[in-house]
């Protein structure tokens, strides 16, 4: 994996963070904070920081709900789903090359993905 991914941010624990709570985002658009901590399985008062950095990047914008004024609606703003949009792009040459292995082959590199993950 380190032929494949040498060189890219991917690798940071953070990034991948990010990226899966704009994915979340673009996916129930408007979203709410408690919406997106519980699809990314964190914590309000992370995802929260999370959500001020990226609306200070300019990748996600955050108003008042019009309906509920103590709700806030999250969006994407065009750089969060280009940066969105970019991850899928970016991911295609190993998709590819997942796509030519065998199931038990994708399960044994499912596992040992589990592994690491928890190895933390």
């Amino acid at each position: 994996m380190e032929r494949y991914e040498e060189g890219r941010v991917e690798n940071d624990r953070a990034f991948r963070q990010e990226r899966t709570m704009l994915k979340a985002i673009g996916e129930r658009e408007p979203a709410t904070l408690g919406e997106i901590a519980e699809a990314t399985e964190r914590g309000a008062p992370a995802l929260s920081r999370a959500v001020d950095s990226a609306v200070k990047r300019g990748l996600v914008d955050r108003r008042q709900d019009p309906d509920n004024r103590r709700k806030l609606q999250l969006r994407l703003t065009e750089a969060g789903q280009h940066k969105v949009d970019e991850a899928v792009i970016d991911s295609g040459p190993m998709v590819e090359r997942f796509q030519r292995l065998a199931q038990s082959e994708l399960r044994a590199i499912e596992r040992a993905i589990e592994i690491l993950e928890r190895a933390g």
